[in-house]
């Protein structure tokens, strides 16, 4: 999954939103239709299945970690209970933290990190500074602010490191992705997890994915596959869940959001 994609080159301007709002899975497919067949099949597939839209998220090597971010936030935000999701969400964040000073990560280097995931997440429920709840137009607003964004990333990558030092499953899996060769939990995570810019592998979104206790499907679109079907890849760490799970699509080297709506809600505060 380290392999670039020629696409991505775009992805990474300035210009592209750090996280985009809600487009139709058809404008995706336009930017095929006169190139890889192969995946304009599979994108057919995938809006015959149900997935009309998706949320396009900057090619920075961030991009997992800011589509699952995004993703299970707003999954929080549209939960059938919401007190329940987000107190449920904050009370796995909250006992997150003694396992990051576990493996020696200080409290006051990750401790504004947590706080701008936590403070979004609290803010279904409670209103924030402005005195509004978080709806979808604020939470993008918060994804396209660098420094809450990248906040979020790194407590993330932080916490996604700390799983696989405390997590003897995963040691077998720690692989050198370009050399092949078996690597130490300590040498992966400084070069593969806490970097930022650096793209994730199938350890760390496992990794991730058990320690928030979050469901994550991911839909591997490669072009391969002759039939244009679509595989996903279940990373299932949540039998308990009040949340549906994260789904997100993968193209060689770079992950969006997922989604079977094709457009954001309008927030019923700015209904006419």
């Amino acid at each position: 999954m380290s392999q670039s994609f020629p696409g991505d080159a775009l992805d990474d301007t300035p210009s592209r939103p750090l996280i985009a709002p809600l487009a139709p899975m058809l404008t995706l497919r336009e930017e095929y239709v006169n190139g890889s067949q192969g995946f304009v099949k599979q994108i057919d597939y995938l809006i015959s299945e149900g997935w009309i839209g998706v949320r396009r998220t900057r090619g920075d090597g961030d991009c997992f970690y800011r589509s699952l971010a995004f993703a299970y936030i707003e999954n929080i935000l549209n939960a059938s209970d919401t007190m329940l999701a987000a107190t449920g969400a904050l009370s796995v964040l909250e006992a997150s933290q003694p396992q990051l000073e576990q493996v020696g990560f200080q409290r006051l280097v990750f401790e504004d990190f947590y706080d701008c995931l936590a403070g979004l997440i609290n803010q279904v429920i409670s209103p924030g500074p402005d005195g509004q709840v978080l709806n979808i137009n604020t939470l993008l607003e918060a994804f396209n602010n660098p420094e809450v964004s990248n906040s979020i990333v790194v407590y993330l990558r932080l916490l996604t490191s700390a799983e696989i030092k405390t997590n003897p499953e995963i040691a077998a899996f720690l692989i050198h992705p370009e050399t092949g060769e078996q690597m130490d939990p300590e040498s992966f995570c400084n070069n593969f997890v806490e970097a930022v810019g650096k793209e994730a592998d199938h350890v760390q979104m496992n990794a991730l994915a058990t320690a928030l206790k979050v469901n994550v499907n991911v839909a591997y679109l490669d072009g391969h596959d002759p039939q244009g079907k679509v595989s996903f890849v279940p990373f299932q760490n949540a039998p308990f869940t009040f949340l549906e799970p994260v789904n997100l699509l993968y193209r060689p080297g770079h992950y969006d959001i997922l989604d079977r709506r094709d457009a954001d809600p309008i927030p019923p505060l700015l209904v006419q």
